[in-house]
């Protein structure tokens, strides 16, 4: 839901995401997001985008697993597209965007976080943040490895991505995933802070040197849209990618319980 708080600049919305448990990011969310991001694109008022979470401990923790198992392919298919347009929308926002990581961020929670212009997460040693896909058996787009690999460069990419790594903040802040650490309870006042330093800069400005650094990473998604769809259905379509999930979501039922 999209609402503002009293600390931040004039111009700047607030989207906390809230789909209990763990704001899965299913097809109805997504939709959702991809709606309020879109209005909020057009509104010349709106200058500036925080995301953050209104359920404690968990920022996203990711895709909804229950949208890829035993779905049809044309499900799988509007699934991924709403996944691609979410980062597509955030990626290439003419907005400042800033992730205030209140909680986990693992998988598709990382990928709203990284397609922000800047990361500040709550330094509380039990969350995690990373893209651990390849541990369910899966694999990380080739715009999501690119998004990962502009912010925290090639090495540190290929670790994060092969082994599926989840970093604490503390190691996600020495490698650049995320930009600051700061307590929980002032995470929000910080980003009211930091938005305020992005938008005492021309917007035009910033605007067009975002545009310039990120056009290609958009583009080649842009490019290869369907071709990645169909990869995406193809792959999670295979039986033993369904049995790893759905061996995956039967050991989250036994921790829920």
């Amino acid at each position: 839901a999209a609402g503002s708080d009293a600390p931040f600049p004039a111009g700047v919305a607030v989207v906390r995401l809230q789909q209990p448990p763990v704001n899965g990011l299913s097809l109805a969310l997504l939709t959702e997001l991809c709606l309020a991001l879109q209005k909020l694109e057009d509104r010349r008022a709106c200058r500036g985008l925080v995301f953050t979470s209104a359920i404690p401990g968990i920022f996203s923790a990711g895709l909804d697993i229950t949208e890829m198992c035993g779905r049809s392919e044309e499900h799988l298919g509007e699934f991924w597209r709403a996944v691609q347009q979410l980062w597509i929308l955030l990626y290439g926002s003419r907005l400042a965007t800033v992730a205030a990581i209140n909680g986990s961020s693992p998988a598709g929670g990382c990928l709203v976080a990284l397609s922000c212009d800047y990361r500040i997460m709550a330094e509380n040693p039990k969350y995690n943040i990373g893209l651990n896909e390849t541990r369910l058996g899966i694999v990380a787009p080739f715009w999501l490895k690119d998004s990962l690999l502009n912010t925290v460069g090639h090495r540190a990419t290929e670790r994060s991505l092969q082994l599926g790594l989840l970093y604490s903040p503390q190691e996600a802040l020495k490698i650049g995933f995320v930009d600051e650490l700061v307590p929980e309870e002032k995470i929000l006042a910080r980003a009211a802070e930091v938005m305020g330093q992005w938008l005492a800069i021309p917007d035009h400005a910033r605007q067009l040197s975002k545009s310039a650094l990120r056009k290609q990473t958009l583009d080649h998604l842009l490019m290869h849209r369907e071709a990645d769809i169909q990869d995406f259905v193809r792959f999670i379509s295979r039986d033993a990618i369904q049995k790893s999930l759905q061996k995956y979501m039967a050991l989250l039922k036994q921790k829920q319980a």
